[in-house]
């Protein structure tokens, strides 16, 4: 029998029971939008964390003074806690690991900044104009600190967006004179918006000066608490950690089975470990929405066993006229198919319907994937394939003399 004309007959088929067929699809349709609308939620989660991640560098490599290990007696150091990393070994880094392209020095001091009646309370951060490069952080306005003015330790900072907002209320930050532990410090430049880091923190709120300035005039200290680098590329990140690791642990004179008082990561290592995380949520939640699309399956299948018996004197008809029992399996099976696909359909424009309401009136991120819509699309149909070949199969068994004395 032709394909399109199975097709026509299931259609009037499921036309007689309006009512019911639309309450069976009901099922299917749930399933579907649930399911493209948790994907879509877990999918814009993954794609914000991702992006908060690369707001600090795809390729960047960080070196923190201090290490996670245990040391002798039992105590951890922590990060940031130790004197060590100074800024020659940026230097030998850049110099000896040809797999780095560049590296900026890092030393952080909470300040209050003030300028005239207004002031904040933020983190100050002593590095290079190269920090900026390896984060990939361009400028809204203004210039960086030159290397001169590193080597001079003057006292110019560049601000993060939302200081430059707090402090500077309707005037223009660039020339102005701030106050930092009673240090007048001229603002050269602002930074564009960056956001929130992975962490959740505002990386806006922050304040930048030479780790010279930042050393001499305001912390008193000659070491430095991390280093920021950028790779050449995003695998070359991974493969330089233990070219590092071997060049700090000479240059400290660290022996044979000591611990670090060092400890080098990735941006790679926290995006894998952020994107896995964020995929089994992902598929957790799809899980859950899926076990709708399996209790609209069974509805298929109640229905469809339920029409194999309103239409047994049918069935023996058309087996009397010539049709085979694979003519009656066909038709059936087509009928449960095409209310899977119906109702996937619909439940499909719902899903992303579903996707533009939660992020318009909660403010998730959602993202709305043509994988998630196929895979909807192409289980629907498994659905009613799955559940509509029991029912189609009762129908093609049925003896036809018994189904044309059936009343």
């Amino acid at each position: 029998m032709d394909v399109g004309i199975v097709f026509r007959i299931a259609l009037r088929a499921l036309a007689r029971n309006k009512m019911r067929s639309a309450l069976t699809m009901l099922g299917i349709v749930i399933g579907v939008s649930a399911v493209i609308a948790m994907v879509a939620v877990g999918q814009g989660a993954e794609n914000q964390v991702q992006a908060q991640i690369s707001s600090f560098g795809t390729n960047t490599v960080m070196v923190s003074a201090g290490s996670p290990a245990r040391r002798p007696g039992g105590a951890r150091t922590g990060f940031w806690s130790v004197k060590t990393l100074v800024v020659e070994d940026m230097q030998a880094i850049e110099r000896e690991v040809p797999l780095i392209r560049k590296c900026a020095p890092g030393t952080m001091s909470s300040q209050q900044i003030v300028f005239r009646n207004q002031n904040w309370y933020t983190r100050v951060m002593g590095t290079t104009g190269d920090y900026f490069t390896v984060r990939d952080w361009p400028l809204l306005r203004g210039t960086m600190f030159a290397e001169d003015e590193v080597r001079a330790a003057q006292n110019v900072v560049v601000l993060g967006k939302t200081v430059a907002d707090l402090l500077f209320i309707g005037e223009d930050a660039l020339g102005q004179t701030v106050r930092i532990k009673d240090q007048p410090f001229q603002v050269i430049g602002i930074l564009a918006p960056k956001g929130q880091s992975a962490m959740g923190d505002d990386q806006d709120d922050r304040a930048f000066i030479p780790y010279t300035t930042l050393q001499k005039k305001l912390s008193g200290q000659d070491w430095v608490q991390f280093l920021s680098c950028t790779a050449i590329t995003r695998e070359a990140s991974v493969a330089a950690v233990p070219q590092i690791e071997r060049l700090l642990r000479e240059r400290h004179r660290i022996r044979p089975g000591d611990e670090d008082d060092f400890s080098v990561r990735t941006q790679s290592e926290v995006a894998d470990l952020a994107e896995q995380t964020s995929r089994v949520m992902t598929l957790l939640l799809g899980s859950i929405a899926s076990i709708s699309l399996l209790v609209g399956g069974i509805g298929i299948m109640n229905i469809m066993l339920v029409s194999v018996t309103e239409r047994t004197r049918e069935i023996g008809i058309r087996m009397a006229v010539g049709a085979t029992e694979s003519d009656i399996q066909r038709q059936f099976l087509v009928e449960a198919v095409t209310l899977s696909l119906l109702g996937g359909t619909v439940g499909i424009l719902l899903g992303a319907g579903a996707s533009g309401l939660i992020s318009g009136f909660l403010g998730w991120p959602v993202a709305v994937s043509f994988e998630a819509v196929i895979a909807a699309a192409l289980f629907s149909a498994a659905v009613g394939i799955f559940f509509g070949y029991y029912p189609a199969r009762t129908a093609a068994r049925l003896d036809p003399i018994e189904a044309l004395r059936y009343e």
